[in-house]
């Protein structure tokens, strides 16, 4: 039996990284996919190799930035499959690397208004639904920088530690009816953001990176999402509240 047949599925940030991982471990689980991402030249071929693990699949253009297509997004993951089981609220951005007296204004609003503001419009609207078929499953994206500081990076910091803070509250407020919602921590993990962000393959930034972290590597997206498919399945129905910590030590030191 597989863990997720016939469940409806939402992801965020689906297009690369942690989410499409996600999203083809939870096709190949039984689930129907919404993959949800903003339109790229990635999208086609994302949406075909998925379409080939579980043919139940479509894509919904969205920036989580904005909650009216954030809602817009879950009425057609609804109106779809007509459910809405499980969430996966993985969208987000790095950002500039400055301290906290030389940030931007705007460079701090960018980021919160994708990593937190965009969780929040996300587990809203997804709550409603959930509260209506009264059981679902919410897994936001954290991260180690959600527990404790990194220099230059405030924004993400602080957005993280958010939306910890959002999963306890909702957790709190939603355990009676049946809806369960956790959280995973990362630490750093092998994906086109951490390139982004200038931790390139064998660069000393990168070595460094590395030695953070006691296992002595970085992490890959399949770990991150065999851990989104534990707390997505009724494998951990006492589980509510969590931030689970996939993070190769990091945390421990």
């Amino acid at each position: 039996m597989k863990r997720l047949d016939g469940k409806t599925v939402f992801i965020t940030g689906g297009l690369s990284g942690i989410g499409k991982a996600c999203a083809f471990a939870a096709a190949h689980e039984g689930a129907n996919i919404a993959l949800v991402d903003m339109d790229s030249d990635l999208t086609y071929e994302v949406m075909e190799e998925l379409r080939q693990v579980n043919a139940k699949a479509i894509f919904i253009d969205c920036d989580v930035s904005d909650h009216s297509k954030v809602k817009s997004a879950i009425e057609k993951t609804i109106q779809t499959f007509s459910s809405l089981d499980v969430a996966l609220n993985n969208a987000g951005i790095g950002g500039e690397a400055n301290r906290v007296g030389d940030m931007t204004k705007e460079a701090w609003n960018t980021v919160m208004s994708v990593n937190l503001d965009g969780v929040f419009y996300c587990m809203k609207y997804e709550l409603t639904q959930m509260s209506k078929q009264g059981s679902g499953s919410i897994i936001n994206m954290s991260s180690i920088l959600g527990k404790v500081g990194f220099a230059n990076s405030s924004h993400y910091v602080a957005a993280k530690h958010g939306v910890l803070g959002l999963t306890k509250a909702a957790a709190l407020e939603y355990a009676a009816e049946g809806i369960k919602i956790n959280a995973i921590c990362p630490a750093f993990i092998d994906t086109p953001l951490l390139k982004n962000a200038g931790i390139t393959e064998g660069s000393d930034f990168q070595k460094a990176i590395v030695a953070m972290h006691p296992i002595k590597r970085l992490g890959t997206s399949e770990e991150i999402a065999a851990a989104f498919i534990f707390l997505a399945s009724d494998n951990c129905a006492f589980m509510t509240g969590t931030a689970l910590d996939v993070d190769g030590g990091y945390l421990i030191q």
